[in-house]
C-alpha cells in the first residue's frame, strides 16, 4: 500500500467515524425527545388520574321538589336551591347528580345511582328540599307524585332520609353528609291523627354529618326570597371556605338562630371522626 492510499484509508476511517458520530448523535437526540415526550405524557395521564380520583371521590345527590299537586301552590325555593347547590359542590369537585321534581321512582332510580358509584374513600353528601314527614322515629322525603292519607302512604311512597344514610354506611363511603331542608308545613298534616310537625331527630351513622332546617318536631316558614333561609346562609359558608364542613354547618347553625331571635333554629347531628374541607384542594384530612 502506497503512501496515498493510506492517506485515503486514514480520512475514509475519519469520515465513516464522523458519520458515525452524527448518526449516534440523531439517535440520541431523537430518544431523548421520545423519552421526554413519555415522560410528558405519563405526567398528563397522571395528572387526569388525580382529576378523576377527585371527582369519583367527591359525590353528591341533590334533589329539589317543587311542584307538589297536594300544595296550595309550588315551592319555588327548593329548585332554586338545588341549582344553587349543585353549582357550589361542582366548583368543589363533586360529581353532582341532581335531580328536579322527583317522583317516587325518580329518587329511587337516583339512590341507585348514586350506590352504584359509592367507593370505600368517597366523601358523599345528599340534599333534599322539599316536604318532609316524620312516621314514628323516620324522617321521610315526599315525592312530587306522593299521594297521602295515612301513616302508611308516607312509610310506602316517601324516602327515608335514614334509609339513605344507610346505603352510603353500607357501601363504604369514608364521609356522610346530608342537608334536608324539609321541615315545612305541608299539606298533608291534617289528614291523620298521629301527625307530628316538622322532622324526627336523623341518627347520623358511623363519620357522618347532617344539616336540618330546624329544631326536630319545629317547622321552618320559607322566606320571600330566592333561596330558603338555611340555603342562602351555607350557600355563603360555602364560599367562604371557612374552616372544614362542620365548621359550616355550625356556623350555618348560628347565624339563622341569631338572625331569626332563636325562631328557627337549625339542627346539627355529628359523628365526624376526621374533618372534611369542601375546596377543591382537600378531601378528607385528620381530625388532628
Amino acid at each position: 500500500m502506497n503512501v496515498t492510499q493510506l492517506r485515503i484509508s486514514r480520512r475514509s476511517v475519519a469520515v465513516a467515524a464522523a458519520l458515525f458520530g452524527m448518526v449516534s448523535l440523531a439517535l440520541g437526540a431523537h430518544a431523548a425527545l421520545n423519552k421526554r415526550a413519555l415522560d410528558t405524557a405519563s405526567a398528563i395521564a397522571a395528572g387526569q388520574s388525580a382529576d378523576a380520583a377527585i371527582k369519583t371521590s367527591r359525590l353528591a345527590l341533590v334533589i329539589g321538589n317543587g311542584h307538589y299537586p297536594d300544595a296550595s301552590a309550588p315551592l319555588s325555593q327548593p329548585i332554586n336551591d338545588a341549582r344553587a347547590l349543585t353549582a357550589a359542590l361542582r366548583r368543589d369537585g363533586f360529581d353532582v347528580d341532581v335531580v328536579e321534581d322527583a317522583t317516587r321512582d325518580d329518587m329511587s332510580r337516583a339512590v341507585g345511582r348514586l350506590k352504584s358509584r359509592i367507593k370505600p374513600d368517597s366523601v358523599v353528601m345528599l340534599f333534599f328540599g322539599g316536604y318532609g314527614v316524620q312516621v314514628g322515629r323516620e324522617s321521610y322525603m315526599i315525592p312530587v307524585d306522593a299521594v297521602i292519607w295515612k301513616e302508611a302512604d308516607v312509610r310506602r311512597q316517601g324516602v327515608s332520609v335514614e334509609q339513605v344514610l344507610e346505603v352510603m354506611k353500607e357501601q363504604g363511603a369514608r364521609a356522610k353528609l346530608a342537608v334536608v331542608d324539609a321541615s315545612r308545613r305541608n299539606p298533608y298534616e291534617r289528614r291523620f291523627r298521629a301527625y307530628s310537625h316538622g322532622l324526627a331527630p336523623i341518627n347520623a351513622p358511623d363519620n357522618a354529618l347532617i344539616l336540618s332546617s330546624a329544631t326536630p318536631g319545629k317547622v321552618a316558614d320559607d322566606s320571600g326570597g330566592q333561596h330558603s333561609v338555611l340555603m342562602a346562609e351555607l350557600l355563603g359558608n360555602l364560599k367562604a371556605q371557612a374552616g372544614g364542613i362542620e365548621a359550616v354547618f355550625n356556623k350555618t347553625r348560628v347565624a339563622i338562630s341569631r338572625a331569626s331571635d332563636g325562631e328557627q333554629v337549625p339542627s346539627v347531628s355529628s359523628s365526624l371522626l376526621e374533618d372534611v374541607r369542601l375546596d377543591a384542594t382537600a378531601t378528607v384530612n385528620s381530625g388532628s
